[in-house]
């Protein structure tokens, strides 16, 4: 028997047989509360009433408003234009300084997709596909890297950084003419009598870092020459592989932005 057989039964049984809606519901297996819901649907609608009922709900909470909706388009139109990071982190961390209570990030990037407003790169891996690596503790991993900024006066200098792997903390930033092998071991020794040395470092190919890619001329240079004193471990990431050093790499991309 159908829900709807069912349900005109049920009605019939009550309004034509003279059964209780106690009666009714033992008999027909339901519940009392269930009866008296078909009655009460029969005498406002009839039959109509004994249909399935749509499960949607009447109101959704989790709608974002066309005024919101705009809002999200045009801050990202703005960072962009700014030359700031407009992704949906910074879109929502806006909303919220203007007083907007922000929807989820995922919703902001749907509805950044549907606006256009984001490339789709099929090519690129998915998140769940990468191999997260963190450091358990703080010291126990120092990330390092050196990046390149233009002044206003069009004098290129060279920025250096030392990042804890464990709680992302900056441990160190300054900038300079050259960085050179020199200048590596003078801000890791200068971090180090403010934090401690780290157990290990995390760094890429670079000559001031290793001279792993020299054919071996020249031998280990002055920070491979500390870190072995110091009886530390030196990890160099896969050449061309910047992600290996993810968090320094994403801390100097946000400094510039």
């Amino acid at each position: 028997m159908s829900s709807v057989d069912q349900n005109r039964v049920i009605v019939l049984a009550v309004l034509q047989m003279g059964l209780t809606p106690s009666e009714a519901a033992r008999r027909f297996h339901v519940s009392r509360q269930w009866v008296y819901v078909l009655l009460a649907r029969y005498r406002e609608r009839g039959e109509a009433g004994l249909e399935p009922g749509s499960r949607r709900p009447s109101h959704h909470p989790g709608t974002v408003s066309e005024d919101v909706r705009g809002r999200i388009r045009t801050l990202r139109a703005e960072l962009e234009t700014a030359g700031l990071d407009a992704g949906a982190e910074s879109i929502a961390d806006r909303l919220q300084r203007q007083g907007i209570n922000p929807p989820a990030v995922s919703t902001i990037w749907r509805i950044l997709r549907s606006a256009a407003l984001v490339v789709p790169q099929p090519q690129k891996r998915p998140r769940s596909s990468w191999h997260r690596f963190e450091a358990a503790q703080p010291n126990q991993t120092w990330q390092s890297d050196v990046t390149h900024w233009t002044l206003a006066e069009g004098i290129d200098v060279e920025v250096i950084s030392w990042l804890d792997d464990c709680s992302r903390y900056l441990l160190h930033i300054s900038t300079h003419p050259r960085v050179s092998g020199v200048t590596v071991t003078t801000t890791l020794t200068a971090t180090a009598q403010e934090y401690g040395y780290p157990a290990s470092t995390l760094i890429d190919n670079g000559m001031v870092y290793t001279t792993g890619f020299a054919n071996g001329k020249g031998g280990p240079n002055a920070f491979e020459y500390l870190v072995k004193k110091l009886g530390n471990t030196q990890k160099n990431g896969s050449p061309y592989h910047p992600r290996t050093q993810g968090k320094i790499e994403r801390f100097h991309q946000t400094l510039k932005k």
